[in-house]
């Protein structure tokens, strides 16, 4: 019998939990024993995994004995208190918030781009998840960067407002359906409202006029790449769209590649779909990556207005492969490599 190993899901509840389950059990990943954590919020809940009814267990000091596995979707805070103490106790951790990012001893992995990196959880027992709007940019980004080394990129993202939560969600809809009954809408997740509008502002602001968003593309791109050469610049949108987020993207390489070459590069890589027919229409969207784990590319096409620059179009599923796929592929790469 192949082995099976003990998960905790820190966060069950949340989209981003609930969504780490459904993955659990969709890849068929060895679980032995499962314990579901949230906050006091949530006492008394239930989730089902594998037809099975799982109680959730409120998140304390003491819920990580025995676990082999966390996988963390509860916020920086959370992260921050309860990681080291699930790693002490003898788990590791994949966590998806932004806390251990940028912690140099803690490894940031893109299965599909770094997968190597795995192996230093051993420093912390921590391993961290990316960003969303960056681990489906840098899937794009590693095919490209081993054909042609890539000099700089410019992204602007359109990212839909399940990136801030289940809450903005029902804004979403709730504001969708003022407008349609001649009502006023009502705006509290989002400074402005979001139906019918985009707001060019994701995190907060920093002292450099860029978002934390916008900034975390930067820092955590050069990271995961393992090239601090790399210059990027990054926008970051909110857009009226519940699922997936997108983005246009500009490369300039260091040496010069045709359209066609990044499509053959494209369509051998890892967690990669080209859907780049223009005649016949057809470029991802949204709602062709919802629900799924591949990064979808299309417009592929070369920046006419430089020697060295390649136009994309990449869009993927900020829930699944934005973050809770993306964290149990790592549990699958330590599951069968490290533990």
């Amino acid at each position: 019998m192949a082995r099976q190993f003990k998960v905790a899901v820190c966060g069950a509840t949340g989209a981003v939990g609930n969504q780490m389950l459904q993955c659990l059990e969709e890849r068929d990943f060895p679980v032995g024993e499962l314990r579901l954590l949230a906050s006091e919020r949530s006492r008394g809940k239930t989730l089902t995994y594998k037809g099975q009814s799982i109680p959730v267990q409120v998140l304390g000091p003491d819920s990580f004995q025995g676990i082999q596995i966390a996988l963390f979707s509860a916020g920086a805070s959370t992260s921050k208190q309860f990681a080291p103490l699930a790693a002490r106790a003898g788990a590791v951790v994949v966590d998806n918030s932004s806390c251990w990012r940028m912690d140099p001893a803690v490894p940031l992995v893109v299965p599909e781009v770094n997968p190597q990196d795995v192996a230093a959880y051993t420093n912390q027992g921590i391993i961290a998840n990316p960003n969303c709007s960056t681990i489906q940019m840098v899937v794009a980004l590693k095919p490209i960067h081993d054909l042609a080394g890539i000099e700089r990129v410019v992204v602007s993202t359109y990212q839909a407002v399940s990136g801030t939560g289940q809450k903005a969600i029902f804004e979403l809809e709730g504001q969708l359906k003022a407008l349609h009954e001649g009502r006023a809408p009502e705006a509290k997740v989002y400074p402005y409202q979001i139906a019918g509008n985009l707001l060019p502002h994701i995190d907060v602001f920093q002292d450099n006029g860029y978002t934390k968003e916008e900034m975390k593309m930067v820092l955590e791109t050069r990271k995961i790449m393992g090239d601090d050469s790399i210059k990027l610049s990054a926008t970051c949108v909110r857009v009226p769209v519940r699922y997936s987020h997108s983005e246009a993207v500009n490369i300039t390489t260091r040496k010069k590649i045709t359209p066609e070459q990044v499509r053959a590069a494209l369509a051998q890589a890892p967690g990669v779909k080209v859907v780049d027919d223009p005649a016949k229409l057809l470029y991802p969207t949204p709602l062709m990556a919802a629900g799924q784990d591949l990064t979808l590319v299309g417009r592929i096409r070369e920046d006419i207005s430089q020697e060295r620059g390649i136009d994309l179009w990449v869009v993927a599923d900020n829930i699944r492969k934005g973050a809770a796929t993306n964290a149990v592929q790592i549990a699958e790469i330590l599951a069968a490599k490290y533990l």
